[in-house]
């Protein structure tokens, strides 16, 4: 922290008071508009981010030309010029979380070995981690369901437990904030954020934070500037480097009116998700104003932001008003932190909403609340709206339509078959489970149960000493079939109107005699254990738990994967009949594969809707027109009947703002964690002592660090000259479409026997029954390197078209090294192996959005370790994009109306990459393409390197060893 300027801009540091009469220091924004009047009219997310570059002004890494160049900020402008924005906290959720920490804890290492003081490695700004990724749904439905998942959780993940409480006690800045009080978003909203920071000196600073999380953009809410990052961008401001990025477009979305009766907040959501998909925000600050964003609560904020990785854009950010200070103060803050809060931001020109031509945005998108009508979105992407009078429709109509139009490429006339399910008709493993088979696009996969998930779940049973008998009951099952709905955390359950919403529902459809079948995994996780709290409270939690939907977890548990198991003959029904089921879900990710490996078709929709498609059953239910259900005697029960009204959840929302109910919640994470948490025991010491673990293992990034020496490459990657970045005689991994996204690249979800790191573990001694996931491994570089490029639905264009015209999904490739394996069909992972034992470097080529969905650092890091050299896309996500840079590959985009498929690549072409010298941002770099009959073609692509920083992160090797030459030298 900067406690004192020299520079020019001293002056700016003035006085405020608070109603209290208490006075504090700060950088005032408003002086600084005297000398240049334009900041008055900058975005007030713009503001927020100069201040930090104002008090941060030391004439070394920010100096008073990144002052002038911002507080200059043009709408639309050529945007060239870097922002160094050093940010006052970071937040971390557990699968990335564990990761960042074995980073640490390698930097640490490294540093011994070098002779030099470990604990010079030390977060300078607060980090928090929250555990919430980890716990699963295996149980459900039953009221203990919440004590035995968490029962489990604790038997999966001790060692990653441990290496989290060795991290509390080696690291003076490092907390954690143990499983079982929510997801990292909604604690940081409830607790967390402070609103306003005073540092040693006396100088108050507004809260800012990066997190390893893509939906970091949640706390956008409360008027705080965030966004999430890779681990490794997040390592580095951990460790007290600015985080760069190009000064960025702001499009003011301008909110009038109010929302119709029976719309709720998730229809807002994914209606602002798929008009700003339109209007293309990716990379661009969002700053919502007008008339209409007064009329929004807090919680109904916070779930838009959350959204803005669905939009694209880097954040979606509300200013502070009144409506922020009474969130504030119901959620526990105190009368002194919400004075400080409102006084700061009064003294800065920052309060409050503005209206039409207060401010100068790049663009204005209009929306009318009144013009928001009840949806959902799916069945793959979240812009992908559907009104909900149209969902029966749309799902019909996809399910003949090719995958190429986002449909299912099943004949129409099996749109309606229907099969028997029943255990006792189970074929016999042998026959279940055909793993050395590889499958067409659209017909039945290996895919017939998730083999970490159900069998570890078996094995932990037997250690926890818990038995849960599943039903032999005989049902039938068919296209369209709801199997998971699940009111899960993230988007929604911050938002305490769409869950008493739900709840109500659940009320009055129980009352009506209407019930779920007992098939359906129903599940409800929410974001905070105050969600309980208050359903509790209002008498509606028993009528979600006679539905089914009784509380299974606090953490991200659907949305991320984290849904379980369906039963094995559910899986055996629908893989053996090719079946397109659904689930549906209250949360802000539907990509392919990810709720479930079996189900095809996810739609993101509000709570109450979530229970009403858990009662029809099926999404071809239309709901707008047919009934939900038949209730007592027979009688159809319509959407309508049991529909709550605004008035009905209004008159409950005062049970969910009780500041005194939040500070004893979270009184409890130093004061009362649990037994299962004080079990954990950790290591001591300053140095990590690395187990021989599966789990655990010091990552490879500093092999061969020298202090001195800025040529070599990270980890057990060939030396590479610091002023040579070129790829030569590159072969070939994969050609992918559109939409890759870091659920594809990134290893997660289940470990398959028979994968790379399923054979791996095997090898290790750890049994099929305890594999566990990638996720609970991402602390261990050997598994998840073996699962980079494993996902189940990722297709490579390079493998043969198959008899259907489709091609094979999974992490394959054709090994294209001289000799008998020359065209073989690989592993991704063993292909990569083989290119580098012979030195071959390696280049993968893509559509657009390459990179898109959660920022998982392992989609970089695993790329890197495989020896990929250079990503050449249409178009790169941004955080994906820059975490290639951080680990010193090179992202490369095509130019307009270029693409490999123009280019006519096969796969089996020789390709020579060459940038600029000087690796100037976004300069040219020339492609030489050498085909097998010795041809050649150049072609001429965009150096996605965008900012000078990043050519140092480069030139280093990549932005790890880059902070540690600079923390050690």
């Amino acid at each position: 922290m900067v406690t004192r300027n020299t520079h020019a801009f001293a002056s700016t540091r003035k006085s405020f008071k608070t109603a209290s009469g208490k006075s504090g220091q700060f950088y005032s924004l408003p002086a600084l508009a005297k000398k240049y009047p334009n900041v008055s009219r900058l975005p007030v997310s713009i503001r927020i981010v100069l201040e930090s570059v104002l008090r941060h002004c030391d004439g070394q890494k920010v100096l008073p030309e990144h002052v002038e160049q911002l507080a200059n900020w043009r709408p639309n402008a050529a945007r060239t010029d870097e922002i160094p924005f050093t940010v006052a906290r970071v937040v971390l959720q557990d699968f990335t979380g564990v990761p960042l920490l074995a980073d640490l804890a390698a930097m640490r290492s490294t540093a011994q070995r070098l002779g030099k003081e470990p604990k010079k490695i030390e977060p300078l700004v607060p980090v928090d981690l929250v555990v919430d990724h980890s716990v699963m749904v295996d149980y459900y439905g039953k009221k203990n369901a919440l004590d035995l998942n968490m029962k489990l959780e604790f038997l999966r993940n001790r060692e990653r437990y441990e290496f989290m409480k060795w991290g509390m006690q080696a690291f003076d800045t490092f907390g954690v904030v143990p499983p079982g009080f929510g997801i990292v978003h909604q604690v940081n909203l409830e607790y967390l954020a402070r609103g306003v920071h005073k540092g040693a000196d006396g100088v108050y600073y507004p809260d800012t934070l990066v997190g390893t999380d893509s939906h970091t953009t949640m706390i956008n809410g409360i008027g705080v500037v965030g966004w999430g990052v890779g681990g490794i961008e997040a390592e580095a401001a951990m460790l007290g480097q600015p985080v760069y990025f190009l000064t960025p477009d702001v499009v003011g979305f301008e909110l009038t009116g109010r929302l119709r009766e029976g719309c709720t907040a998730t229809d807002l959501v994914l209606t602002v998700t798929e008009r700003l998909r339109k209007e293309k925000v990716v990379g661009k600050f969002v700053e919502f104003f007008g008339e209409g964003t007064r009329t929004l609560s807090l919680p109904d904020r916070a779930t838009i932001g959350n959204m803005a990785p669905e939009y694209g854009a880097t954040m979606g950010f509300f200013p502070v008003d009144e409506r922020t200070l009474e969130y504030f103060e119901g959620t526990g803050r105190t009368k002194g932190e919400i004075e400080a809060f409102e006084a700061y931001f009064r003294a800065q020109g920052l309060f409050g909403v503005s209206r039409r031509g207060d401010i100068d945005y790049s663009q204005v998108v209009t929306l009318d609340l009144g013009d928001v009508t009840p949806s959902l979105a799916g069945p793959k992407r979240p812009q992908d709206r559907i009104e909900l009078g149209n969902v029966a429709r749309q799902f019909e109509s996809l399910f003949s339509k090719s995958m190429a139009d986002n449909g299912f490429n099943r004949p129409a006339d099996l749109l309606h078959t229907r099969v028997d399910v029943s255990r006792d008709n189970m074929p016999d493993a042998d026959e279940r489970a055909p793993a050395a088979k590889p499958t067409p696009a659209g017909a039945s996969r290996e895919l017939v149960e998730m083999v970490a998930n159900k069998p570890t779940l078996e094995s932990a049973l037997a250690e926890a000493d818990v038995i849960e008998p599943i039903s032999a009951r005989k049902y039938t099952l068919g296209n369209g079939d709801v199997l998971i709905a699940a009111i899960t955390s993230c988007t929604n359950t911050s938002n305490p109107s769409v869950l008493l919403a739900a709840g109500l529902l659940a009320k009055k459809a129980v009352e009506a005699g209407l019930t779920v079948k007992p098939h359906i995994k129903t599940s409800l996780a929410p974001g905070s254990r105050i969600v309980t709290e208050y359903l509790t409270e209002t008498g509606l939690l028993p009528y979600l738990e006679k539905l089914g939907f009784a509380v299974a977890g606090y953490g991200c548990t659907t949305c991320i994967g984290n849904a379980g198991d369906l039963a094995p003959e559910i899986n055996e029904a629908i893989t053996r009949n090719d079946l397109v089921c659904a689930a549906v879900l209250s949360g802000n990710r539907n990509f392919e594969a990810r709720i479930h490996p079996n189900l095809k078709a996810n739609f993101l929709a509000s709570p109450p809707l979530v229970v009403a498609y858990a009662i029809a059953g099926n999404v071809m239910t239309d709901l707008m027109t047919q009934p939900v259900g038949q209730g007592k005697g027979g009688k159809d029960v319509f959407l309508g009947d049991i529909w709550p009204t605004s008035d009905e959840i209004h008159k409950l929302l005062k049970y969910a703002m009780k500041g005194k109910a939040f500070r004893a919640n979270y009184a409890k994470v130093k004061t009362e964690p649990g037994k299962l948490w004080e079990r954990i025991e950790g290591v001591e010491g300053d140095i990590y002592t690395w187990p021989a673990s599966t789990y655990i293992a010091e990552p490879p990034f500093f092999n061969n660090f020298a202090i001195d020496n800025a040529a070599e490459s990270l980890g057990n990657t060939e030396t590479r000259a610091a002023n040579d970045a070129a790829v030569r005689g590159a072969r070939i991994m994969a050609l992918f479409g559109d939409s890759i996204t870091t659920d594809h690249i990134s290893p997660a979800g289940s470990i398959k026997e028979s994968s790379p790191a399923g054979q791996w573990l095997l090898h290790n001694g750890v049994q099929k029954a305890d594999f566990n996931s990638y996720g609970a491994r991402r602390g261990n570089h050997e598994v998840m390197m073996r699962g980079t490029f494993a996902n189940v639905r990722i297709k490579n264009e390079m493998l043969p078209v198959l008899e259907d015209g489709s091609r094979e999904e999974g992490g394959l490739t054709l090994l294209q090294l001289p000799g008998e394996l020359q065209g073989s069909k690989q592993y991704i992972y063993d292909a990569a192996m083989k290119y580098c034992a012979a030195g071959v470097p390696t280049v993968v080529f893509a559509g657009e959005e390459y990179g898109t969905g959660s920022s998982r650092d392992w989609a970089a890091k695993g790329t890197q370790l495989l020896g990929i050299k250079a990503v050449v896309a249409k178009s790169f996500e941004r955080i994906h994009r820059s975490n290639l840079v951080g680990m010193g590959v090179l992202p490369l985009q095509f130019k307009s109306g270029e693409t490999w498929e123009s280019l006519g690549l096969t796969g089996n072409e020789l390709i020579d990459i060459t940038p600029a010298a000087d690796l100037a941002p976004m300069s040219d770099a020339r492609m030489v393409i050498t085909r097998a009959d010795g041809s050649k073609h150049e072609t001429t692509l965009t150096l996605r390197i965008d900012t000078p920083i990043e050519v140092d992160y480069f030139r280093n090797g990549g932005i790890l060893p880059y902070v540690l030459r600079q923390l050690l030298g």
